[in-house]
This record gives structure tokens, sequence and C-alpha cells, in this order.
């Protein structure tokens, strides 16, 4: 079984649960507990999943990219990469899949959670990504704004190193 279809399998049979920080009241994200294999990027990462290795791109944010497929990092990528490293290098991690489950690539989207703290909020509020909304995942749109320009006014992270 490829991972993608090993993915797809554990998606549609994993039960759902509430995340801490998700709103009450709205549809509950469909769940899945991985093991993080490698740290991509500031957004990206590899996870064991069903004993295949499965690519997650985390919903909501950007980061500034490492140099592939441009040829020089963005300012404030490296700092991106190493803050992802140190939330979920190594750790086992809680997937929230998105109501669109796959980019174009075939990484999985997601929210990410690590020791209860939602690692995609954490990388807006200290200012190492900025914001993506891309509907039908956007269920933190409005929050995930907030974080983003608080980071700004404050000059945190790439806003104060690259702007």
């Amino acid at each position: 079984m490829t991972a993608l279809a090993a993915v797809t399998a554990l998606v549609g049979i994993v039960a759902t649960g509430c995340e801490p920080e998700q709103p009450e009241g709205e549809a509950v994200g469909r769940t899945l507990d991985a093991k993080v294999e490698r740290v991509v990027d500031g957004d990206t990462i590899y996870v064991m999943l069903d004993g295949e290795s499965v690519s997650v791109r985390y919903i909501g944010v950007d980061t500034p990219e490492s140099g592939w497929p441009e040829p020089d990092p963005e300012c404030f990528s490296r700092e991106a990469t190493d803050l992802n490293r140190r939330l979920v290098g190594g750790r086992e991690v809680r997937l929230v899949v998105g109501e669109e489950p796959y980019d174009p690539y075939d990484r999985l989207l997601a929210y990410v959670y690590s020791r209860g703290q939602m690692v995609n909020a954490e990388l807006l509020r200290t200012g190492a990504a900025e914001t993506l909304t891309i509907p039908p995942n956007d269920r933190f749109t409005d929050r995930f704004s907030r974080l983003e320009e608080q980071a700004r006014a404050a000059s945190r992270g790439l806003w104060g190193a690259c702007r």
C-alpha cells in the first residue's frame, strides 16, 4: 500500500476527537497520531503513518522558502525551520486533517499539535510565518490573522528581520 493510500484509509477510519484549541460547536476534524520523521522546512514535515512516510503541509501558514525551488533561501527561512524542528522534531504529534485533505503535491494538509500546542498558530505568533488562507481549509482564519497582526506590530521574527 502506498503512503497516499495508507493515509487515505486512515483518514477514513480514524475516530474524531476534540482538540484543545478548537472552538466549541465546530465540526471536529479527523485526527491522526503520528511520529515526526523529518522537518523539511518551516511549514512541512514528514511523519510515519501506518508504516509509511507521509509529507504533511501545515494549513493556514506560509514560512519563508528554504531555497527550493528558488536558488536562494528567503530571509528568516533558517529560523523558521529551526523553530519548527524545536516544536516537532522527532516527537509524536496529532494531525487534524483539513476539509480538503491534500494539496496539488499530494501532501497531507493538517493543523499540527505538539504537546497540546497548535504549531501552526505558534509559527504565526512568533513571526516565523505569515497567513495563507486557502478555502475550504479556513477554520482558524480569524485567529491566524490576529496572531500575524500582533507579530507584525511587535516586529517579531520575519517582521523585524526581513521588512
